[in-house]
């Protein structure tokens, strides 16, 4: 369960940064970045999206953080310890179903590379659960950015999974659905 969730950076420096590195002047800070751009940069993964910052604390299974902390490209964790020394309280009787908090500081790349496998219905439902939360929470921040959050299968536009999920979600009207909505971000068309 997210139990908090921030944002920092502009996309205003993200676009600047983009321009810079194909020597163009910096943008009016006056003029709104548009959407288009947004999406274009955030589909493409250039560079400059690893500006923007985003952080969610949760409040989870300590089975479902070791599944998070996996991650670490991009991403920050800090977990609750569950130490003796510090808890009072054997961590030999602690379960592995012991809550704990597990804050995370993510960029838009890293937000990318989590959700193609914590997204896929290969992912334990409990884990999928979690990380739509985090999506869901992302969302209210920044709609673009979480729109680019998505599982493996609509990443690629093809399930590579060695052992096809029990959803068999790449053959589901869905899957064709969420892939055409995912594309039309690029302005992409069926030929």
């Amino acid at each position: 369960m997210v139990i908090d969730k921030w944002m920092d950076g502009s996309w205003l420096r993200v676009l600047n940064l983009a321009r810079s590195t194909v020597n163009k002047p910096d943008q009016d800070a006056s003029k709104e970045v548009t959407r288009k751009f947004r999406r274009a940069i955030l589909l493409a993964e250039h560079s400059p999206i690893r500006v923007l910052g985003f952080g969610v604390k949760l409040r989870l299974k300590s089975w479902i953080s070791v599944h998070f902390v996996r991650h670490k490209i991009g991403v920050e964790h800090f977990v609750t310890t569950q130490r003796d020394d510090r808890t009072g309280v054997s961590r030999d009787d602690k379960p592995q179903s012991a809550s704990v908090e597990h804050s995370m500081d993510l960029n838009p790349q890293s937000l990318i590379t989590v959700s193609r496998k914590r997204l896929c219905f290969n992912a334990h439902p409990e884990t999928r659960r979690e990380w739509l939360g985090v999506k869901q929470s992302v969302a209210t921040l920044d709609e673009d950015v979480a729109a680019v959050m998505v599982p493996e299968c609509i990443y690629r536009g093809f399930c590579p999974e060695m052992t096809k999920c029990n959803e068999n979600f790449d053959n589901t009207p869905k899957f064709q659905r969420d892939l055409a909505q995912y594309r039309a971000m690029a302005g992409w068309r069926k030929q």
